[in-house]
C-alpha cells in the first residue's frame, strides 16, 4: 500500500523534472535515489511509457557517445498537468503535515 502512494509522488516528481530539461531514464533513476527511492527500470520505465501514452511526456532518441539514449521532456498537456497538480500537492501536504514538529 505505500507503494502506491510513493509512486503517485513520483509520477509528479518525473513530470517536475520534465518541464525543467529532456532527461534519460538512467538519469531519472538516480534522481530519485538522491531522494532515497530505489526504483528498477521494470518499474521506472512504465511510468514513464504511462506518462507518454497519456499525452503528458514526449520522447525522442538521441546518440550519446555511441549509446542509443530515450530522453523524455513534459509536453504542453504535462506541463499544464503539472501546474493544476501543484496547488493539489500543495494543500495536502500541508494538511498532512500540519502540527508536525520537525
Amino acid at each position: 500500500m505505500v507503494r502506491s502512494f510513493v509512486l503517485g509522488f513520483i509520477r509528479i516528481h518525473i513530470l517536475y523534472h520534465a518541464t525543467e530539461k529532456p532527461f534519460y531514464g538512467s538519469w531519472m533513476m538516480k534522481e530519485l535515489e538522491n531522494h532515497g527511492y530505489e526504483l528498477s527500470p521494470g518499474t521506472l520505465y512504465p511510468i514513464l511509457n504511462d506518462l507518454e501514452e497519456s499525452g503528458y511526456l514526449e520522447s525522442c532518441e538521441r546518440v550519446v557517445e555511441g549509446k542509443k539514449r530515450k530522453y523524455y521532456r513534459a509536453t504542453e498537456e504535462g506541463k499544464r498537468k503539472l501546474e493544476e497538480l501543484r496547488p493539489k500537492v500543495r494543500e495536502l501536504v500541508n494538511e498532512v503535515l500540519e502540527g508536525e514538529s520537525d
